[in-house]
């Protein structure tokens, strides 16, 4: 499956020179990971975002969220996708990208 190039470079931009921020293809996309622990990425023209397992149903509230299923194997709490229509803006974007990285951040390093 390709990915949203335009998509992880807007990303990348948003993360800037964070220390401890590794690119891996994942899920058939793009990962940021942040000290070995998912942040957020790239699937198809969506982004993925890993967050607290208690703000997932918080996150699904928004518009042009919908939960991540890997592989058909039912929906994962602390696992969203934000459609395109949600990162329309910098703004918003950067909202996303923070969310993943706190929530990495708060892991232990693998």
């Amino acid at each position: 499956m390709a990915f949203d190039e335009k998509l992880a470079a807007r990303i990348k931009a948003q993360l800037g020179k964070k220390k401890g921020i590794v690119e891996k293809k994942m899920f058939g996309g793009l990962a940021f990971l942040l000290n070995g622990n998912m942040s957020c990425g790239v699937h198809g023209n969506e982004m993925i975002i890993r967050l607290a397992p208690e703000e997932t149903d918080k996150a699904l509230a928004k518009r042009h969220v919908r939960v991540f299923d890997i592989a058909g194997r039912g929906p994962m709490k602390g696992w969203i996708l934000v459609e395109p229509e949600g990162l329309k803006t910098e703004q918003d974007l950067a909202a996303w990208v923070d969310t993943g990285v706190k929530y990495a951040a708060s892991l232990p390093p693998k």
